[in-house]
């Protein structure tokens, strides 16, 4: 282990030592927004503390084994001790670099997936259709919980847009990677002389907020309209104004919900949405400015950035940012992301740890 790594695991023994006086101290009770805090970090530290000791005893007990080969009679034993103990400790190295890599606060939290159709006219709004197919399917293989908020439905079929809230655990962590442009190459349905199409849409997956952190929304700011919902090809139509959107004047940004059958519902969940987008177009311009100064593997989660590209002649997925190439699109497409989102993390962590070795250095 390198000593940069030891020293901040001692300071951070020395900090659990100051964590463990503070909360045996009664007073610290007496705020409890102080005492959750405390009690979130000491947990936390104590883990990393606890792996940190495991480590020391696989370095004594590799020096001890070491010790052991003078001894001829002892010496296959000692060399058993040793490839064990080293295994132990190179993995144990490892994990303790991923645990140091800061955690984003909102990787636990609920999201809403935005599908937007792009370039391609119905064949995008048909791609739109699929990839809101291969999302759904992958939230249900998570057993997460999804309700589709609104919904802009083409006269083909597929959507023009689709927002979506899930909910379960990490939801934000696991599909956060997914925002940018989705670009697919297929025969379109309607295509006589099949011809290979190139159309494309637009994902923004954005965490929901923390209704204790959630910005306020000034009422003067907001423009708030009612109208009729409808369904695909005019079904399910409510024959109230129950729908509602929601405009905020400053930034222009827009939310509607059509889903809920009481206009109170609606509201409730399309100011939701319109808190997400605001807070994620703040994500975005933070985000800019970082990459301005360091150029991130991952990308922005831009809009615009082009991530991803589903080649359906070829059967092959695509994503550009971790040059991922994976031959199994029928999979992917029936919600199969596993393997996708586990290189994106894998990528995400080995970023990290570069960064925190810059720091260290």
């Amino acid at each position: 282990m390198k000593d940069s790594l030891r020293q901040q695991f001692e300071r951070l023994a020395f900090r659990l030592a100051e964590l463990d006086a503070l909360l045996a101290d009664g007073s610290a009770a007496a705020d409890m927004k102080r005492y959750r805090a405390l009690t979130r970090e000491q947990s936390e530290v104590a883990g990393l503390v606890e792996r940190y000791r495991r480590y020391q005893r696989h370095e004594a007990d590799l020096a001890a084994a070491r010790d052991m080969l003078a001894d001829p009679e002892m010496a296959e034993m000692a060399r058993e001790e040793i490839a064990t103990a080293e295994a132990a400790l190179a993995a144990l190295d490892v994990e303790l670099q991923l645990a140091l890599i800061p955690k984003d606060p909102d990787d636990e939290r609920n999201a809403f997936l935005e599908i937007r159709a792009g370039a391609g006219g119905d064949e995008s709004a048909l791609f739109a259709g699929d990839l809101a197919r291969m999302y759904l399917r992958f939230a249900e293989g998570q057993g997460w919980r999804t309700e589709i908020l609104s919904e802009n439905v083409s006269d083909l079929g597929g959507y023009k847009e689709l927002v979506v809230r899930i909910e379960g655990d990490g939801v934000y962590g696991r599909l956060k990677f997914e925002s940018g442009g989705h670009r697919v190459q297929r025969v379109p349905a309607t295509e006589a002389q099949g011809r290979i199409h190139t159309s494309a849409c637009t994902i923004a997956v954005m965490p929901e907020p923390d209704e204790t952190e959630a910005i306020t929304l000034n009422p003067a700011d907001l423009r708030i309209d009612t109208f009729r919902a409808s369904g695909a090809g005019g079904q399910h139509i409510n024959k109230t104004d129950s729908a509602v959107r929601v405009v905020h004047l400053p930034t222009g940004i827009v939310a509607e919900c059509q889903d809920g059958r009481s206009q109170h519902s609606n509201k409730a969940k399309a100011l939701q949405v319109l808190q997400a987008r605001i807070q994620d177009k703040e994500r975005s311009e933070r985000a800019a400015k970082e990459a301005a100064t360091r150029k991130g593997l991952i990308g922005t989660g831009d809009r615009s950035d082009r991530i991803r590209t589903y080649n359906f002649p070829q059967g092959r997925l695509t994503d550009h940012r971790i040059n991922l190439t994976l031959y199994k699109l029928g999979q992917i497409m029936d919600g199969d992301l596993g393997d996708v989102i586990q290189g994106l993390l894998a990528a995400q962590a080995a970023e990290q740890l570069a960064q925190l070795e810059e720091g260290r250095a």
